[in-house]
This record gives C-alpha cells, sequence and structure tokens, in this order.
C-alpha cells in the first residue's frame, strides 16, 4: 500500500527549495524523479504497512511545523573523537575537509560528492533508487554535499575510520546526509559511522548511504546513534555485496526521540555474506523502528541477524526483519532473531520476523522473544547480597552484552557501555 500524498512532503519542498537549489552532484533525471515522487506519493503516514507504527507524517506535522533552516557551523570536534581512529566530520549533511583529520592512508581515497570525477559519479543513486522510497527521495532531492569514500583494491586499512556526522541548528532544521562507501576487491575496513545532535534546536536528519562491497571484499560497520531528545532521523543503508565478499553491520540506538533504520542488503554475488546486528534501548517516550532486508539474490550465500531491545516507560520499539530469498537462491543460509525485555507496565515492543522463499533448497529461520527481567536470576542475586538496582544494571548487562561484544574497537565499545551505563 503506497501513502497517499500530504501537506508535509509540500511543507518540505517549500521551505527547503528556496535556499537548497539545484544539487550539482546529482543526475537530473535522479532528481527529476525524486521529486515527482514526493510530490506523488508524499510522506509515509501509519497507513503505510512498512510505517505502521511510525507515522513520521505526524511527528513532521507536530514537531517540525516551521523548518527554518538555522543550521550552525561547528568550530571543533575534539569533544566527540575516539582514540586509535581517523575522523572525518560531516556537519549537517555537509563533509568538512577542515574538521577531519589529515592523516593520510595508503589505499584510502575520499572525496566530497560534488567534485567527484566522471567515474565516481556513475556510483550515486547506482542502488539507492529514488521512487522506491519517500526518504531516499527526500535524500536525493535536498542532499548535502556528502562524501565518496574508496578503499584501493587490495588495501587493507589497519586504523577504523571514524565518520562524526553533527546536526545542529538553533530553530527547526532538515538535514541530509549522504555518502558512498566503496570497497574494491580484496579490500578490507572498519567504519565507525557516528550520529550526534548538538545544539538547543530540534533536528530531523534524513541519512542515506550507499555502500558497495566487491569481490572478497570485507567491510565492519559501527553504527553509534546518539542524537538527544531533540534529535528526529530516519536512516537508510543501501548495501550490495558480491561474491566472496563480507559485510558486517552492529547498530547500537542509545539516543533519539525518533529513529527509524532501514537497513537494505543485497547479496548479489555467491559465497557472499552479510551479518546484522541491533541494539535499542529506549525510555520515556521515544520510539526506535528498525526494519532491515536480507535480498538473496544468487546461490550459496549466508545472513545472520541479532536485535535486542530494551523498553522502558512509554516508549516503543520495533522490529522488522524480512529474508527474501530469490528462485534462484539455491544453498541459502539465512537466520534471524529478535530479543525483547520490557522493563515497564506502559512499553511497547513490536515484532514482525518475515520468510518469503522461492528457492527449495534452504537453510532459514527466524524467531522472536519478548519478556520481563528474569525473576529468579534476580531472586539469585539479591540474595547473595546485591542490590535491585545493581542486579537489575547486571542483567541488563548480560542481555546486551551478546550484541555489544560484536563491537572490537575498544574506544567504541567503551563509549557505548559509558552511555548505557555498564
Amino acid at each position: 500500500m503506497i501513502a497517499e500524498k500530504t501537506n508535509t512532503a509540500q511543507q518540505i519542498i517549500d521551505a527547503i527549495s528556496p535556499k537548497a537549489g539545484k544539487v550539482g552532484f546529482i543526475p537530473d533525471n535522479v532528481l527529476t524523479n525524486a521529486m515527482l515522487y514526493l510530490e506523488n506519493k508524499g510522506i509515509p503516514t501509519n497507513k503505510h504497512e512498512d510505517y505502521k507504527y511510525c507515522n513520521v507524517d505526524a511527528i513532521l506535522k507536530k514537531e517540525f511545523k516551521n523548518i527554518k533552516q538555522e543550521l550552525k557551523t561547528i568550530s571543533s570536534v575534539n569533544e566527540f573523537k575516539l582514540e586509535d581512529t581517523v575522523t572525518l566530520v560531516v556537519v549537517n549533511g555537509n563533509y568538512s575537509a577542515e574538521l577531519s583529520d589529515k592523516i593520510v592512508l595508503k589505499g584510502l581515497h575520499i572525496n566530497s560528492l560534488n567534485n567527484l570525477d566522471a567515474e565516481g559519479k556513475k556510483q550515486i543513486a547506482s542502488i539507492a533508487d529514488a521512487e522506491s522510497d519517500a526518504f531516499i527521495a527526500l535524500n536525493s532531492a535536498f542532499s548535502g554535499q556528502g562524501f565518496h569514500l574508496k578503499i584501493e583494491k587490495n588495501a587493507q586499512l589497519q586504523i577504523p575510520l571514524h565518520v562524526i556526522y553533527i546536526s545542529s541548528c538553533e530553530g527547526e532544521a532538515l538535514v541530509n546526509p549522504r555518502n558512498i562507501i566503496e570497497l574494491e576487491a580484496n579490500s578490507e575496513a572498519t567504519i565507525i559511522e557516528h550520529q550526534i545532535a548538538f545544539g538547543t534546536g530540534k533536528t530531523f536528519t534524513n541519512f542515506l548511504s550507499e555502500k558497495i562491497v566487491k569481490e572478497n571484499a570485507k567491510l565492519t560497520s559501527y553504527s553509534i546513534q546518539d542524537e538527544k531528545e531533540n534529535g528526529f532521523s530516519v536512516n537508510t543503508n543501501q548495501v550490495k555485496v558480491e561474491r566472496y565478499a563480507k559485510y558486517d553491520n552492529t547498530t547500537i540506538t542509545l539516543s533519539g526521540q525518533l529513529v527509524r533504520n532501514n537497513h537494505n542488503v543485497v547479496l548479489a554475488g555467491e559465497n557472499s555474506e552479510a551479518h546484522l546486528n541491533g541494539l535499542f534501548m529506549t525510555g520515556n517516550t521515544q520510539l526506535v523502528d528498525n526494519h532491515t532486508l536480507m535480498d538473496h539474490q544468487v546461490p550459496n550465500c549466508e545472513s545472520n541477524e541479532l536485535y535486542k531491545g530494551v523498553i522502558n516507560d512509554k516508549s516503543t520499539g520495533v522490529f522488522n526483519g524480512k529474508i527474501f530469498v530469490r528462485k534462484d537462491a539455491q544453498k541459502t543460509n539465512a537466520y534471524q532473531s529478535s530479543k525483547n525485555i520490557l522493563l515497564s507496565d506502559d512499553g511497547t515492543i513490536n515484532t514482525k520476523p518475515q520468510l518469503e522463499i522461492y528457492a527449495d533448497d534452504v537453510k532459514c529461520s527466524h524467531g522472536t522473544s519478548t519478556g520481563k527481567i528474569d525473576e529468579s536470576a534476580m531472586f539469585y542475586l539479591n540474595a547473595r547480597g546485591i542490590s535491585k538496582e545493581s542486579a537489575n544494571r547486571i542483567l541488563l548487562n548480560a542481555f546486551a552484552g551478546e550484541v555489544i561484544n560484536k563491537l572490537e574497537v575498544d574506544s567504541v565499545k567503551e563509549y557505548v557501555e559509558k552511555r548505557l551505563g555498564f
């Protein structure tokens, strides 16, 4: 079901168009299709099946009545840096070479999207279709000056890259960060994408990343979302994994009033694999909505998904994951698991794992579970002199640890554990 056009889409177009102008690096046909999609389809409401529990249109109407675009510049990012990483900085959707580290790594190439050569421009919108989703269309029409990051063939980066996306304003702003991350054959890299809201205003971040992992390459990525109570975001990752390549992502949602994650992975080459892990801990009236798609297009591929949620107060968590196995994708191995803990009677969790299989020689499974803190484990710890508060923290740490331990960069793991209070 396609959402009907709403006034919100026109509100955004009217608010941004006079100031944004034409986005020079977006191909004309993509830009045209994006604008037509927005004008005809609008922003999804809860009548749209994929946004049943996440009515972005209503939130935009309520929280972003006047998009003023009072965007702030940032003079320093030192407080956000992580040890033993190379820092790249994006401020309000625009790549900042000035704030980024000047360290040169062999095999690493980074350039702003508007400075790409003809070959680089071919990658723009190559796997993110502006006619498939309202937020891809919105980003395509009003994209910031993002970046293209390429790892050369056979290059293996020994130092993780830390990309800091800062959204900052005084009023109400909508920003559209965009990037292309391309790993050429036999290359390897670890990339940390860290989203932060800075300042007193409300920001709606519409993030789009196209990730291309070529033959026998390996991309390990960590998404750390920490945009506080004035941050609202829709985050779309479009990923293509080619033969013998591996894509591994762990998404940790620490804060944000509304966080919607669309993670779409295409296993396009034989013997490729992808692993998605997620952890979200919500409180107050937060909404965190994780949507994943594993698209198995060819034989002999593997995918695994593990998402865990801890829901407190009157907050809401959502997990909707789909494994799609096409007719020719024989010998597929695909597994999916969603596990959740409710800490309050007013919290809500909605889970919908899905299998859509058209091949007959596959191993696929999915499962979901939701419950409260294990009372017998709590009693055991209390009986040994551990307070209820400390026991609660120990049990939650054990529950979340399966995902947190996927973070193999020490400074990232320490940051997450500190923010979670473990």
